[in-house]
């Protein structure tokens, strides 16, 4: 992850100007909020109704914009309206840490075992608001950017009266240990009970330099804290949240050793890797090659975690542009390269389609993004997710030439997204000018039968096109029309 740079670190919490308005009492929900849950062997998620759940959203953090009016109840209904928005657009899933370090009055605990009554207060309110909205939380303990980054000033320092003495120790120091599990017991035993609470990623970017730079220290880690925090929610709420550790993508490459712990371990629920690869997704020149990038880096992903767990990104962004170069992507390339980003990664095996890292000023979301997120979810319901145990198929499928394939399938559904290579405006985005390109794909292995084959424009987030097809068995070849741009088709049986 990445810091808006043009931020201050503040000394002191700043003082109110005058008393906080009382949160608005909540609305009343029709029916409670299911609890998000795994399969064995389904790549998906689903709510503990048996019903498909496919997180759409992005990364927030509680001093943002969007957020900022939680902290001291400065503007709650100015939240619960942004909230609501997002609802409708789509998105029903947050990613954040509990604290977010950038910023000194923005601690958890200060000094380390105390636990802010604004920031618990805070927490207390949007948990209060996803559950009444229906937007879920995928947490994380520790902003370990800014920990580390600006370790001088953190509670948990030795040297501020707090556990570690080096945060080289912060993952194997037994006292940091101690610290890092009685956050966790206190966050679930106030806010565990909420089934607005999808998932804890118990540590953000593991990486072996919080272990002493032994990468054989993060398995051991997440044995004992996953398995203490389990234990601790089946205790006192009687079943668990999902767990998973997140992983800065690249750093698979310098220390393969971690894609056991971070892919395969077996007290993880499912694998969550940040997509972030130089030239390409951190420092965009166009918006084709990321999703190719995209592409490969979820076949890889999808094929490490072997067992079948859902796999997806829960950070990715031009991270280098942003935070080294100090370049604000202009508004419609952003636009178009999220939009690339999120189809390869869904049409790859991903569940969703990744969640977004703004690095933009201010920190949020384009209104385009928001509507690629909402194109998103109106395709969602065309597949049949609770039943869709698919393979990576971006090598296996073809398609017409001037078109990149990324699908993924199995005996009886299959999923494809088809983008344009050979159409770049000189900006980088692809030309809408015409001329289009007679397009087609072919999936291989689905069963023999009657299938239905959607054709979904993920610009307008519309179906332009549906035919059945008979099949034999073995590759099946789906006419797709005339492709401007992209097309998402959808592969399920007839009837």
């Amino acid at each position: 992850m990445n810091p808006a740079p043009d931020l201050a670190l503040l000394d002191r919490e700043p003082a109110p100007t005058s008393a906080p308005p009382a949160a608005p009492p909540p609305a009343t929900r029709s029916a409670p909020l299911p609890w998000i849950e795994s399969r064995p062997g389904l790549p998906y998620f689903v709510t503990e109704r048996a019903e498909a759940w496919t997180p759409i959203g992005h990364n927030d953090a509680v001093g943002w914009p969007e957020l900022a009016g939680l902290f001291q109840r400065r503007n709650v209904p100015a939240v619960r309206a942004h909230l609501r928005w997002l609802k409708e657009h789509g998105v029903n899933c947050l990613r954040l840490m509990l604290e977010y370090a950038q910023s000194r009055h923005r601690f958890l605990e200060r000094p380390a075992g105390r636990f802010a009554p604004n920031m618990v207060r805070l927490w207390d309110d949007l948990f209060a608001l996803c559950e009444e909205v229906g937007i879920y939380l995928l947490l994380t303990p520790f902003d370990t950017f800014f920990t580390w980054r600006h370790w001088h000033h953190h509670p948990y320092n030795a040297a501020n009266g707090g556990p570690c003495s080096d945060r080289r120790r912060l993952i194997t120091c037994p006292a940091t240990r101690a610290a890092i599990k009685a956050r966790l017991e206190f966050a679930t035993r106030r806010w565990g009970a909420s089934p607005a609470l999808f998932a804890w990623d118990l540590w953000n970017e593991m990486h072996p330099a919080h272990g002493e730079d032994d990468p054989a220290a993060c398995e051991p880690f997440i044995d004992d804290v996953g398995s203490f925090l389990r234990d601790l929610e089946l205790r006192l709420h009687g079943r668990a949240h999902l767990q998973t550790v997140s992983i800065f993508g690249p750093e698979l490459l310098r220390w393969p050793a971690l894609c056991d712990p971070v892919f395969r371990h077996p007290r993880l629920d499912f694998a969550n890797t940040h997509l972030y690869e130089r030239d390409t997704i951190d420092d965009p020149r166009d918006t084709v090659a990321p999703a190719l990038a995209t592409g490969r880096l979820m076949r890889a992903a999808v094929r490490e975690a072997s067992d079948g767990r859902p796999v997806f990104d829960s950070e990715h962004g031009p991270i280098h542009a942003f935070l080294d170069h100090h370049r604000i992507l202009p508004e419609a390339f952003d636009d178009e390269y999220f939009r690339h980003i999120q189809w390869a990664h869904l049409a790859s095996g991903g569940a969703g389609g990744g969640m977004r890292w703004p690095n933009r000023h201010p920190h949020v979301l384009t209104h385009g993004m928001r509507v690629a997120q909402h194109g998103l979810a109106r395709f969602l319901p065309l597949i049949d997710w609770t039943r869709f145990r698919r393979r990576n198929l971006n090598d296996e499928a073809r398609a017409t030439p001037g078109l990149a394939v990324f699908a993924c399938g199995d005996e009886h559904q299959a999923l494809g997204w088809l983008l344009r290579t050979d159409h770049l405006a000189p900006n980088g985005t692809l030309r809408t000018d015409g001329p289009t390109l007679p397009a087609g794909l072919t999936v291989p292995g689905l069963a023999p039968g009657h299938y239905r084959c959607t054709l979904f424009d993920t610009r307008s987030g519309k179906v332009v096109g549906t035919r059945v097809l008979a099949h034999g068995g073995g590759e099946l070849t789906v006419p797709c029309g005339e492709v401007l741009c992209d097309v998402a088709v959808a592969i399920t049986p007839a009837g």
